[in-house]
């Protein structure tokens, strides 16, 4: 199978992941630009999700240029990453509604957690059904930067059961880290 449909599939759940995410912030029924002030836990979580889609939307593109074929374990791990990525909107939702809480945050982290070792697993398969000399392999290299937040996502969950707080800062500086886009992989194509 090519890619394209691949693609399309995943980008679909991606947007309806997005448009899930923002009807989850409930528009107030006064008029007074008070009424905002308690949207806005809602919104920085809105806004750190729809950063977070966004740079799993942006990756995950340039890792499927890599692709000429797609196989029945790249599929597997493709619905195993967007399962993942499905639950974000859950998550958004709960911790933005329960800023404060323990238990909100901590979800969340497991969340992302899983949607980067999905990530990896998927990273993984398309190398394996390409070969050890696949461009992919030669784009990610050690991969430092998957794997530093691996380890963040877990220092922001053990840091959540103190300060929920802390591990959304924590959440938000992985995010951050993605940001800029990873051209390792534009870089090896173009060469």
């Amino acid at each position: 199978m090519k890619t394209t449909r691949l693609e399309a599939f995943s980008d679909g759940v991606l947007a309806i992941v997005i448009t899930i995410m923002v009807l989850e912030i409930k528009v107030p029924h006064d008029t007074a630009p008070a009424a905002l002030v308690p949207l806005i836990p809602v919104f920085l979580s809105y806004l750190l999700s729809f950063v977070y889609i966004g740079i799993y939307w942006n990756n995950h593109h340039h890792m499927l240029h890599t692709l000429q074929r797609v196989s029945g374990p790249v599929l597997l791990a493709n619905l195993h990453l967007l399962f993942w990525l499905s639950l974000v909107p859950f998550a958004t939702g709960w911790m933005g509604q329960n800023h404060r809480a323990i238990a909100p945050s901590v979800l969340y982290g497991v969340v992302m957690l899983m949607a980067a070792l999905a990530y990896f697993t998927l990273q993984g398969r398309i190398i394996a059904s390409q070969g050890p000399d696949s461009l992919l392999r030669r784009a990610v290299g050690r991969d430092w930067k998957g794997q530093t937040s691996l380890t963040l996502y877990l220092v922001a969950m053990l840091a959540s059961l103190r300060s929920p707080a802390v591990g959304q800062a924590v959440y938000a500086l992985v995010a951050l880290m993605w940001l800029i886009p990873d051209r390792r992989i534009e870089r090896v194509l173009s060469d």
